[in-house]
């Protein structure tokens, strides 16, 4: 057949490039269009989505065959076609793109368990075929019947050369649609859709070489922009609210996967969570709070809680910046007498919780090692919830108090499964398999809090201790918008979204009066928050977040992709939205937002990354010489 179409052997290779770039080319493209949701506006963009695949494609294979010739590019196809495939898994659960801090996180893969079988498809061998076409023409093409492929090692330098070129005009033709696009190193999705997945992966490592840089060439002086900044938006803390719970245990009961569109609400015409939605009447309920998450889930909501910064926009702090200089709640609490411990019954090394927690100055980490874990007490992700609350309200009790204690719920984890007698509430009947099982975890999480809360009430800590309950992030991805808008009877565009976003907040204990609070607020509130209500004088300067009760805030919540919630607006991705009625307004209404969201967010991360707190004395020492 390769004969009768070409004699020559110039026309022959010719012919084995086309067919082996056009294959890649298509599976890029259809993954990058088909499987990732990019949100392709106009022909342009789809243009440019179609385009952005070829100087990736030229520079993997130039690379492949400048360094091992035709195994080389052999090589290069299989490599790329792993990175595309991983992606894809990950994209499935996180909606999101890998980045090399998350690399360094692989210690978390081995409990994810049947969270990865649920995310893998049978359908997923056809993104592999290509991959044996690709093998029989590089390597099992006989040369006693055809023609032998033989790339020079020359031409791989000229196609690695020619993706250069290709890049440009890629970024050029896409900053038609989007200036500055490489400055927009927050929103990945953004990035894929206008320079694709693989030329992604080598801005990253780019990035990456630059984070590296910030920590070591970082002096005093970069720590003065975010001073002035977070001074000029300090806030007096509610003067009414200072101390009503001084002298008290905190009890900081983190929720796993926990969104606020389930409080209240009804499946098959059972309430999904009957007894939280009682307790909310006791005790300060906020009704606008939201999570503000990104790569380092449930660890970057733990960030925020005892830092007040940002968690950051690739990979985890707890990981990657677990050796950094800070001045965390656990520190400066622990200065005043109180115990600081945390309590989670998963593997201690997880999200780096082991290393990190010594870093944010906890007393005690009572991890799986330390409950009496059985096979007939755990499922899914581990000890189930129930069994975790009764075993660490006995630990608390031991606790020398006054202590600050964080729990962390596991059983509500994605891929949201259960024992039979456990389900309390029939599956949901939606198109999303996820879902429908995340209505029966949720259930059995709000059995399990009613028992905790119950005997915590009967025990001696009661009238002692201060108790504030928060879901950590989401638990249902924008991936089920189909069928979150099912199950709600709503079109899910962009402003439900964010809305959906929202995490519940209720702050229990003596002094705090029943109210609900339609304060707009986020997890880097928490701290502030909590400080004033204890009466301690937090003199670190470098937070982010306002008192919650505090009068004199102004309502905002920023989120790690750069969109925000204010009093007025909602701003995603560009698109602003009145706050009340969801209807879309003018952009220029949300500009103001935006630029302060991109401002905070960076000197935020300024801030980890240099490991600027390292320096605070120092700058305070040369605020007060001035």
């Amino acid at each position: 057949m390769f004969e009768k179409m070409k004699g020559s052997d110039a026309s022959f290779k010719k012919m084995i490039y086309f067919i082996v770039f056009a294959m890649f080319w298509l599976k890029m493209t259809f993954i990058q269009g088909g499987i990732f949701t990019l949100d392709i506006e106009n022909t342009n963009q789809a243009a440019i989505l179609a385009f952005n695949p070829l100087s990736s494609i030229f520079f993997l294979f130039g690379l492949g065959i400048l360094i091992a010739g035709r195994r080389g590019l052999l090589s290069a196809y299989i490599l790329g076609s792993i990175l595309l495939y991983v992606n894809v898994l990950f994209y499935r659960e996180y909606n999101d793109f890998i980045t090399i801090p998350m690399l360094g996180q692989v210690a978390n893969l081995a409990g994810l368990g049947g969270s990865i079988t649920n995310i893998l498809s049978a359908t997923d061998v056809f993104l592999f075929v290509d991959v044996l076409a690709a093998t029989f023409l590089l390597i099992y093409l006989k040369p006693s019947r055809f023609q032998r492929f033989i790339p020079k090692r020359k031409e791989g330098l000229i196609l690695a050369i020619i993706a250069v070129p290709l890049f440009l005009i890629n970024l050029a033709w896409a900053q038609t649609e989007r200036t500055e696009l490489l400055t927009r190193a927050f929103d990945r999705n953004l990035l894929v859709k206008n320079i694709g997945l693989v030329d992604y992966h080598i801005y990253d490592v780019v990035l990456q070489g630059q984070t590296e840089m910030k920590k070591t060439f970082a002096d005093s002086n970069e720590l003065v922009p975010a001073l002035n900044y977070l001074n000029e938006k300090k806030v007096k803390p509610n003067p009414d609210m200072t101390g009503v719970a001084e002298g008290k245990n905190v009890i900081i009961l983190s929720l796993e996967s926990t969104q606020t569109f389930v409080v209240d609400n009804e499946l098959h015409g059972q309430e999904l969570t009957p007894y939280f939605n009682d307790l909310k009447e006791e005790g300060a309920y906020f009704t606008n709070f939201y999570h503000q998450v990104k790569q380092g889930r449930t660890s970057d909501s733990e960030f925020m809680l005892d830092n007040s910064l940002y968690g950051l926009n690739r990979g985890a702090a707890f990981f990657t910046h677990s050796g950094n200089e800070y001045e965390a709640t656990p520190e400066v609490i622990g200065e005043k007498g109180y115990t600081t411990t945390n309590m989670h019954a998963n593997d201690k090394t997880f999200w780096n919780r082991n290393v990190m927690y010594d870093s944010l100055g906890y007393d005690e980490y009572y991890s799986k090692e330390d409950y009496e874990v059985t096979e007939e007490k755990s499922y899914g992700w581990g000890y189930l919830d129930e069994y975790f609350f009764s075993d660490s309200l006995d630990k608390m009790e031991e606790l020398e108090q006054p202590f600050y204690n964080k729990m962390i719920t596991l059983t509500n984890h994605y891929p949201f499964t259960l024992p039979e007698d456990k389900k309390l509430i029939e599956e949901g009947e939606t198109s999303s398999g996820t879902l429908n099982r995340f209505f029966q975890t949720i259930r059995y999480q709000d059995e399990a809090l009613k028992q905790f809360v119950e005997e915590f009430k009967k025990s001696d800590l009661y009238d002692d201790t201060l108790l504030i309950i928060y879901g950590d992030h989401f638990g249902i991805s924008e991936n089920h918008q189909k069928a979150m808008g099912e199950y709600l009877g709503k079109d899910i565009n962009s402003y439900e979204q964010f809305q959906l976003q929202r995490v519940p907040l209720l702050i229990l204990g003596e002094g705090i009066e029943p109210s609900k609070y339609d304060t707009v607020g986020g997890q880097i509130d928490l701290r502030p928050t909590i400080m004033n209500l204890l009466g301690v004088e937090d003199e670190n300067p470098v937070q982010f977040g306002h008192d919650l009760f505090s009068e004199e805030r102004k309502d905002m919540i920023i989120t790690r992709d750069g969109d925000f919630a204010s009093e007025e607006y909602v701003g995603v991705k560009e698109s602003c939205f009145d706050r009340g009625t969801g209807e879309e307004v003018e952009g220029h209404a949300c500009s103001e937002g935006f630029e302060q969201a991109e401002e905070e967010l960076a000197l935020s991360d300024s801030i980890v990354y240099g490991d600027l707190l390292r320096y605070l004395n120092e700058t305070e020492m040369l605020e007060e010489d001035k």
